[in-house]
C-alpha cells in the first residue's frame, strides 16, 4: 500500500519496509534526510536523495512500519 506523501511526510519520522527489494528506509521529519538499510545489513551512513528510485518505489509499494521494527531490521 502506498505511503502518504506531501505534508504527511513532515508530520513525523517515517519508517518504510519494502520487502520486494529487501530494503528499509528512514525519513527524518526535521530535515527530510532519508537513510537506507538493506536486510541483514547496518544502515548506510550516507543519506539518499529524495528522488532515489528505490526510495520512491518503496513509497509506492512499501509498508509504513514502526521505529522499533526498523531498528531491529530483517535478516536477508
Amino acid at each position: 500500500m502506498a505511503i502518504k506523501t506531501g505534508k504527511y511526510l513532515n508530520t513525523k519520522n517515517i519508517y518504510i519496509d519494502y520487502p520486494f527489494e529487501k530494503v528499509m528506509f528512514r525519513r527524518m521529519k526535521t530535515d527530510g534526510s532519508i537513510y537506507r538499510k538493506f536486510y541483514g545489513e547496518e544502515e548506510s551512513p550516507d543519506s539518499v536523495s529524495h528522488d532515489n528510485k528505490l526510495f520512491n518505489d518503496a513509497l509506492l509499494s512499501g509498508d509504513e512500519i514502526t521505529q522499533e521494527k526498523y531498528m531491529i531490521g530483517k535478516a536477508d
